[in-house]
């Protein structure tokens, strides 16, 4: 909210002087008055803010002036601040038709009267704190008409002075902008809602994954009964998807923020060392992840699971903003010296920072201030909640997000924790690595598949299940790691992909792509969310879909029945050059 100038800067201001010096005016020069609606499309160079008169009066109503006035479609009023409450002691006959009041109505009356119980009490405070400052001012304010309808109501209020700058009175404008307001709101709530629609998209194909390791793992469970050691890994395998799906949950919790956070001692290097692997993964092979980490960094007190999730949306966001690539780095600090703490607004102590450093597309100061706001997003498609959920851990944590951004310079965002005490140990954490399996079983196949899929562990589990069966399997990650497997070691009988995969390349083009290179080669699908399909064409008609979570006695029919359709070559005995 923005008032005009106070009244010794305003009449310091130079004159606009009309009428041979009957009245004159301070233009605003640019400045806003406020957050109401602006008739003229911008904030205004030449419409005065205040006026000065050298006649005051309202009995010469025989010129142009007047006339004009009373024809205007825009209401207008007039106070006199030096009568007993201010009363209203002009209007045009537009304000009349705009709130349905008589003049002998309204008259003598202080405008409070077009208020009611909707009004909203701050927007009437930023009024009154404008008049007693005899400052202009500008805002949207619900009003009451003579029948009780309520209309929105954009308000502009200046001071009239005379001569020796004694306030004589208040001018107002008001113009009806329900209409604007109405679509405005409906507007923002379908924007809200397509963001929770796109949420729940997310998380059902989240959910989905993870369901689909847990039942596979039970399955492959219950027909390895006679096989303890297997028997074992399944369940150890579906136990530990459980556990990522009521990690899953906490993301909204985290956006509502009414998580129950479980914290503990930690040092943000080892964290960061320990998760960057997934994190160069999710970042892709675009973009060049750097580690800063300040040797003996002081521990924090913080939940694990949801700084590794703060971490990745800042992250996403990073490598959203560089398309064509490029450096991001990942850097920790200590905040302990007076000067630094005051220029951060901190409380006296000592804070660990970890700071994530884009040189991307950078942000105005106005997506900046709205960056952390529920459902705000400028990314298309986006659900305007990443940020949202790491404002929200950071400020339960008692910790500052502070993000530092201008178009074409890139953005810096730190997360500011106060330390726990004595510095903790800093590790190597290490994770398990993707590997293709050469084993010799695997090289004597009579068939190859290849298993495309982002999630390690729906990726390792359908692996598994087809090694099982006999096959030979090839895994990766993404599409573009598939078509270079393709590329490189030929012979693959049957392309298994996942349709919704980070990055440039979903499924559906990874399929088309494998398939200018191998015509008959036979694609069977994946997916957790049936609306993310495109219609129906020539290229996809022929495409077998599995819907998550699938049975593995599902999968391993889907592939025998995919193979037994492939056109067969013309080689002896189905042998292949594998190259």
């Amino acid at each position: 909210m923005a008032t005009g100038s106070d009244k010794e800067d305003l009449l310091n201001k130079p004159e606009d002087v009309q009428g041979g010096g009957q009245s004159s005016g301070r233009p605003s020069e640019g400045e806003l008055e406020g957050n109401a609606y602006n008739p003229l499309g911008n904030p205004g160079i030449r419409h005065w803010q205040a006026s000065q008169i050298s006649r005051p009066g309202l009995e010469e109503r025989g010129n142009i002036f007047f006339a004009a006035v009373e024809m205007t479609r825009m209401p207008m009023a007039v106070t006199d601040p030096n009568q007993p409450d201010n009363p209203i002691v002009f209007v045009n006959r537009a304000f009349l038709d705009l709130t349905e009041y008589r003049e002998e109505q309204v008259l003598g009356r202080n405008c409070r009267f077009l208020q009611g119980e909707e009004t909203d009490a701050r927007t009437v405070a930023e009024i009154r704190k404008a008049v007693n400052e005899q400052r202009a001012v500008a805002v949207d304010i619900l009003n009451y008409k003579a029948g009780g309808k309520t209309f929105w109501n954009a308000l502009f209020v200046g001071p009239v002075f005379d001569e020796q700058g004694k306030l004589l009175y208040w001018f107002s404008s008001q113009m009806d902008i329900t209409r604007r307001r109405i679509s405005e709101q409906s507007f923002l709530q379908a924007q809200k809602m397509e963001a929770i629609g796109q949420l729940t998209a997310g998380l059902a194909h989240d959910f989905n994954n993870l369901l689909q390791v847990i039942t596979g793992n039970l399955e492959l469970a219950v027909t390895s009964l006679d096989d303890r050691q297997a028997s074992r890994e399944a369940i150890e395998h579906a136990m530990m998807a459980g556990e990522k799906a009521g990690k899953l949950t906490q993301q909204l919790l985290s956006f509502a923020r009414k998580q129950r956070l479980e914290p503990r001692r930690l040092n943000l290097n080892t964290l960061v060392v320990e998760f960057s692997e997934m994190l160069v993964r999710t970042l892709g092979d675009k973009i060049d992840l750097h580690l800063d980490l300040k040797p003996g960094l002081p521990a924090c007190t913080l939940d694990a699971t949801h700084m590794e999730m703060s971490l990745l949306n800042v992250l996403i966001n990073a490598r959203d903003a560089m398309p064509n690539g490029g450096k991001v780095t990942v850097a920790t600090s200590v905040i302990n010296d007076k000067d630094r703490i005051e220029a951060h607004n901190l409380s006296p102590g000592m804070y660990a920072v970890i700071c994530v450093i884009d040189r991307g597309e950078g942000m105005t100061p106005e997506v900046v201030r709205r960056a952390t706001e529920p459902f705000f997003t400028t990314k298309s498609p986006g659900t305007g909640l990443g940020l949202a959920m790491v404002h929200g851990f950071v400020q339960q944590s008692h910790g500052r997000l502070e993000i530092d951004s201008a178009p074409g310079q890139g953005t810096t965002i730190r997360m500011i924790f106060p330390v726990a005490g004595r510095p903790a140990p800093e590790g190597n954490g290490q994770r398990e690595e993707d590997r293709l399996n050469w084993s010799t079983e695997a090289i004597l196949g009579k068939h190859t598949v290849m298993v495309v899929d982002d999630n390690h562990d729906v990726r390792e589990l359908a692996a598994g299940h087809l090694r099982k069966l006999g096959y030979r399997v090839l895994t990766t990650q993404s599409g573009e790691e598939a078509l270079e497997l393709l590329e490189r070691y030929g012979g693959v009988d049957l392309l298994f992909t996942d349709i919704i995969m980070p990055g440039g390349m979903n499924g559906l083009q990874l399929a088309e792509r494998a398939r200018e290179r191998h015509p008959d080669l036979p694609v069977l699908l994946a997916t957790g969310y049936m609306d993310e399909l495109p219609r129906a064409n020539v290229a996809t008609a022929s495409m077998t879909t599995l819907v998550k979570p699938y049975r593995v006695s599902d999968l391993a029919e889907e592939v025998r029945t995919s193979l037994l359709k492939r056109v067969p070559t013309q080689e002896p005995d189905g042998f292949r050059h594998e190259g």
